[in-house]
C-alpha cells in the first residue's frame, strides 16, 4: 500500500468529521423535538380552565409520560376514540397546535350535549362526531394518531341500561384500521384482565386479558410496535371490579402502542 499524503489525511478528516457532526446535529434535533413535545404537554395539562375534578385523574393517568410514550406529535390529525368526558381530547387539543386537529369520536349511548358544550367552550378546537356504538364509521386515512383509553374492553360489553348491543371487535377494528393513515398510530389503555371467557370477564370486572387484545389488533393488521410499564400495578389482583373503592383509579393498566404498516 502507497503512503497517503499530508493533504489526502487532512481531506478524509474533514469529510468524518462533517459525517459524526450531521448525525450528533441529527441527533440534537430529534431530541430537542422530543423535549419540545413533552413541554407542549405539560403546558396542556397544567392549563387551569381544566375543572379541578378532571385534573385529578392526571396522578393516575400520567398523561404527558403515557402520550410521550405512545407517540403523539403536535401537529398531527388525532383522535379520541369512543371519548367519554373528553379527558385526552381536551389535552391533546391543548398541545396538537395549529397545524393539527383533534376529533372525538363519541357513541351516541354515552353522549352529553351539556358535558361537550362546556368542554368545547373552555377548550376550542375539538370536533365532536357522533356514532352507533357497535357502527363506527370513521372514513378512511384520516388520523395519525388515536388513543382508546380504558374502554376497548366495553366492545365485548352489552348493556340494556345504556342501550348496548352485542358488538363485533373485529369489524369495530376494520373501521379503525380504514380511518388510520398508513403509518399511523393507535395507543390502547386498558384494566389488565385474568385469561378466560373474555365476554363475562368483562361483564363481571370491565377487565380484559391483554393478549386479546393484543390478538385482536394484529388480526386487524395493526403491528403491535412497544408496551409500557407506565401504569401496571403488581398489587391489583385483576379479580375485582374496577368500580371497586379499593382498587378504582390504581388497577393494573397495560399500555400498548400499534402502527398501521406503511403499506
Amino acid at each position: 500500500m502507497g503512503k497517503i499524503s499530508v493533504t489526502t489525511l487532512t481531506a478524509m478528516a474533514l469529510a468524518l468529521s462533517a459525517c459524526t457532526t450531521g448525525t450528533a446535529n441529527q441527533a440534537d434535533v430529534a431530541s430537542a423535538q422530543t423535549v419540545a413535545a413533552m413541554n407542549t404537554l405539560k403546558a396542556a395539562i397544567a392549563n387551569p380552565a381544566r375543572p379541578e375534578a378532571v385534573r385529578k385523574l392526571d396522578e393516575s393517568r400520567k398523561p404527558a409520560e403515557v402520550l410521550a410514550f405512545l407517540g403523539f406529535e403536535p401537529g398531527a390529525d388525532v383522535a379520541d376514540v369512543i371519548s367519554g368526558g373528553g379527558y385526552w381530547a381536551e389535552i391533546m387539543a391543548g398541545a396538537v397546535g395549529p397545524e393539527g386537529s383533534v376529533t372525538a369520536l363519541e357513541p351516541e349511548q354515552f353522549y352529553s350535549a351539556d358535558g361537550w358544550t362546556a368542554l368545547t367552550q373552555r377548550t376550542p378546537g375539538i370536533k365532536v362526531e357522533q356514532y352507533p356504538f357497535d357502527r363506527l364509521d370513521a372514513g378512511s386515512n384520516r388520523f395519525d394518531f388515536a388513543i382508546l383509553n380504558l374502554i376497548y374492553h366495553d366492545l365485548y360489553w352489552q348493556s340494556e341500561r345504556w342501550k348496548i348491543p352485542k358488538t363485533d371487535p373485529a369489524l369495530f377494528l376494520k373501521a379503525l384500521y380504514r380511518a388510520m393513515k398508513p403509518g399511523g398510530i393507535v395507543g390502547v389503555i386498558d384494566h389488565v384482565g385474568k385469561p378466560g371467557d373474555t365476554r363475562k370477564t368483562v361483564d363481571d370486572f370491565h377487565r380484559i386479558d391483554p393478549s386479546v387484545v393484543k390478538a385482536d389488533f394484529e388480526a386487524a393488521g395493526f403491528v403491535l410496535e412497544a408496551e409500557s410499564q407506565l401504569l401496571r400495578n403488581p398489587d391489583d389482583s385483576h379479580d375485582v371490579s374496577v368500580f371497586d373503592a379499593a382498587i378504582r383509579g390504581k388497577t393494573d393498566r397495560f399500555v400498548f402502542r400499534f402502527r398501521k404498516p406503511q403499506d
